[in-house]
């Protein structure tokens, strides 16, 4: 039984979703969050193993509650579920430690393909959004990195990423804020239109940032 906590500050949008999830089996929703301090308040009470939340929460928005939410309650997954589906969102969202994300338009059938993908332990996105990142990186030429510009200070926390160190470890070690190396780690996957740590790993190896 995967259980689900719902976070979206329109009534009917929740009340929608829920009817959906419950129609599934296997799928039992737990509560539901207005804001996202409840959206965490809830997590902590009830241990989802998933919450869907908006991006556009008020009182901690989604990003600052994937944030919270992989440091105070972990174990729990975050999936985005939003009418914003601009690349930049998508980036912002998986580096704040969201494990999916998807878009209000999408069909039905995203939301049992996101659960099981989560379920695996993979990152789910939506069909148009990964059509638009695959379209944009052929574009970009991106088969070896040889078109992308990554700064030397982005090669060094690139390194370190795939070295398997946490934000913290490597803000420790800089000198940063925490904030700000998520904030490198966000334009570094937005600059190579990789989106998962497995994907970084082998961009690190191929190019020759780390031997590990």
């Amino acid at each position: 039984m995967t259980k689900v906590l719902i976070a979206d500050h329109h009534t009917l949008v929740r009340a929608g979703i829920r009817c959906l999830l419950e129609s599934m089996p296997g799928i039992k929703v737990v509560g539901e969050a207005v804001d996202g301090r409840e959206a965490l308040s809830e997590s902590k009470k009830h241990h989802p193993d998933i919450v869907f939340t908006e991006l556009l929460l008020p009182n901690l928005n989604g990003l600052d509650v994937a944030e919270r939410m992989r440091r105070e309650v972990p174990g729990v997954k975050v999936l985005m579920l939003t009418s914003l589906g601009g690349e930049e969102y998508v980036s912002q969202a998986l580096a704040a430690g969201a494990s999916g994300y998807i878009v209000k338009d999408g069909a039905v059938s995203e939301l049992t393909s996101a659960i099981e993908a989560l379920n695996r332990g993979e990152i789910y996105l939506s069909p148009s959004i990964s059509r638009r990142a695959v379209t944009r990186a052929k574009r970009r030429g991106r088969r070896r990195g040889t078109n992308v510009h990554v700064t030397e200070r982005q090669k060094e926390i690139l390194k370190l990423i795939a070295e398997g160190k946490t934000s913290k470890q490597i803000a420790i070690g800089f000198g940063l804020s925490v904030k700000t190396v998520e904030t490198h780690r966000m334009r570094i996957m937005d600059r190579l239109q990789i989106y998962d740590v497995p994907g970084l790993v082998r961009y690190a190896l191929r190019e020759g940032i780390t031997s590990l």
